[in-house]
């Protein structure tokens, strides 16, 4: 389903770039729902899921959606101070690395917050001292996952998988204010972030819009 999804446009968008592939890479902090949301986007088991705040992605690990679009799984930061500076220099080498004959590969950073988390002291340090200093801002896209827990259960519809008013109302709120954190913590203007819920399957379409209509038309710049 994902797979096929607007899959001629971007395959007309590869060519137009002159690349065999439109790398992604996947980003959040511990806990964020990481590789639930590969699992959802793949349609199967592909990435292993942790429980609770315990990191499951401890390598860096890439899965082919089709043959013009493949995300690369990253281990997630705030887990401990050792870890963290483990992962953020695998982050780094990530985004500098070669492949597929392209120097600095990686296209678009997606990075994932929680929807029931209101301390984005990480997220933020992430894109701080990572993702901003080393990579081109409007390449940078922010999606909320868990959606269904934003308010702790409340308001989620689990007969249809989806939330109700009072959710939908506290979720658009959510992403407004994140808009607003995040250019006043890091000087971004992020796009308008889509909140969803990978558990349920709930604005996966809407998080490949976003993917998808924001995916460049050039080659990225190397940040110097």
């Amino acid at each position: 389903m994902y797979q096929k999804y607007r899959y001629n446009e971007l395959k007309q968008k590869a060519a137009q770039v002159g690349i065999n592939f439109f790398d992604i890479m996947v980003t959040g902090v511990t806990g964020a729902g990481k590789s639930t949301t590969l699992n959802s986007l793949c349609e199967k088991n592909v990435a292993r899921v942790g429980r609770g705040v315990a990191p499951e992605t401890m390598r860096i690990d890439c899965y082919k959606l089709n043959d013009v679009f493949q995300l690369w799984d990253t281990p997630g930061l705030g887990d401990c101070t050792k870890n963290d500076i483990d992962h953020s220099k695998q982050l780094y080498e990530l985004l500098y690395k070669e492949y597929d004959n392209k120097y600095g590969f990686i296209d678009m950073v997606l990075v994932i917050l929680e929807g029931s988390s209101k301390d984005m002291g990480t997220t933020y340090k992430l894109l701080n001292d990572i993702i901003v200093p080393n990579f081109q801002k409007e390449r940078i896209l922010v999606a909320v996952n868990q959606a269904d827990v934003a308010m702790k259960g409340r308001h989620w519809d689990f007969n249809r998988q989806e939330p109700e008013q009072p959710l939908v109302e506290y979720l658009e709120e959510k992403i407004k204010s994140i808009q607003s954190r995040v250019k006043e913590s890091t000087g971004v203007s992020i796009n308008k972030p889509v909140y969803y819920s990978a558990e349920y399957g709930y604005n996966i379409y809407k998080l490949m819009d976003m993917i998808i209509d924001n995916m460049p038309n050039m080659r990225r710049k190397l940040v110097a």
